[in-house]
């Protein structure tokens, strides 16, 4: 079965970094989209980025891009979310999520997720 689990996440002060790692295993993912989403409590899930292991393609909310990016590690099956000049309102659990193929910013058409990494980020 397909199994992701994520690390990297803890508390940090703004302007500070933090690598998300996402470690997916269970099958091979050449040919899936893994995403990142983050939730604050009292709010609805929320898209921040993606990699198209297939086109190798990268998309990025517009309130993180300039200072997140994702890489990955082929090897390990490792997706990564670097988050740089972090502001209080990112604060949130960040999730991995997979899902075959193609490209989706919505939460509902991915089927595999991890169990999230809390990030918090104070002023």
């Amino acid at each position: 079965q397909v199994q992701l689990v994520e690390s990297g996440g803890g508390s940090v002060q703004a302007g500070g970094s933090l690598r998300l790692s996402c470690a997916a295993s269970g099958r091979t993912f050449s040919r899936y989209v893994m995403g990142w989403f983050r939730q604050a409590p009292g709010k609805e899930r929320e898209f921040v980025a993606a990699f198209n292991w297939s086109t190798e393609n990268t998309y990025y909310a517009d309130s993180v891009k300039g200072r997140f990016s994702m890489s990955r590690d082929n090897a390990k099956n490792t997706v990564y979310l670097q988050m740089n000049s972090l502001k209080p309102d990112d604060t949130a659990v960040y999730y991995c999520a997979a899902r075959y193929y193609l490209y989706s910013r919505f939460p509902r058409e991915y089927p595999y997720w991890g169990q999230g990494t809390q990030v918090t980020v104070s002023s």
